[in-house]
C-alpha cells in the first residue's frame, strides 16, 4: 500500500472516530465470510457503522486525534473491527445479542469519555444509558411528585363526595 493511501484511510478512521460519539473495538478473528456478512447486515439496520481496519493504522488515527486513547493500544491485536454509534449501549448489546462462543468478542471501547477494556466490561456497557433514557428518567422523577399531588387530591375529592352523599341519604 503506498504511503499517500494510508494517510487518506488515517484521516478517513480519525474523521469517522470524531463523527460518532462511541466506538468499539470487536475481535472478528473467527469470523466467516458469512458470519461477518450477517453482522454488517445487523449493524446497518441498529444504525452502528462497522469498519474492518488494519491495527497499525487504526494506531496512527488515535494518536492523530485530540485526547489520550493509549488505554486502547493494548487492544490492537489480531483482526479489528470497529464499531461505531452514536448511542452508548447500542454496539454491547449487538455483541451480546450475536455473540456465540465470544465471537465477536470485545476487546475495548471508548464509550460516555470513558475507556472500557476487555470482554469483562460487556456487561458495564449494556448498562450504559443514552442521552434519551437519561432525559426520560428525569422527566418521570420530575413528574412524580405532581402525579402525587394530583392523585391525592382526587382520591381525597372521592372520599369527601363519598361522605357527603352519606350524609345527605342518611334518614334524620
Amino acid at each position: 500500500m503506498r504511503k499517500e493511501d494510508k494517510s487518506t484511510i488515517i484521516e478517513q478512521i480519525a474523521a469517522t472516530i470524531n463523527e460518532y460519539g462511541h466506538f468499539y473495538l470487536v475481535d472478528v478473528t473467527a469470523m466467516n465470510a458469512a458470519a461477518t456478512s450477517e453482522l454488517r447486515r445487523i449493524c446497518f439496520k441498529t444504525d452502528i457503522k462497522l469498519m474492518l481496519v488494519k491495527n497499525s493504522l487504526l494506531h496512527k488515527a488515535l494518536e492523530s486525534l485530540e485526547g489520550d486513547y493509549s488505554p486502547l493500544y493494548p487492544c490492537l491485536k489480531g483482526t479489528t473491527a470497529i464499531m461505531f454509534s452514536n448511542i452508548a449501549n447500542a454496539p454491547a448489546k449487538l455483541i451480546k445479542d450475536k455473540a456465540k462462543d465470544g465471537i465477536p468478542g470485545l476487546k475495548g471501547a471508548y464509550a460516555e469519555e470513558g475507556f472500557y477494556v476487555g470482554a469483562d466490561q460487556l456487561d458495564a456497557l449494556i448498562s450504559i444509558k443514552s442521552k434519551n433514557e437519561v432525559i426520560a428518567d428525569i422527566v418521570a422523577l420530575l413528574q412524580s411528585p405532581a402525579k402525587n399531588v394530583i392523585s391525592a387530591l382526587q382520591s381525597g375529592g372521592n372520599t369527601l363526595h363519598g361522605v357527603l352523599k352519606t350524609l345527605g341519604e342518611r334518614p334524620e
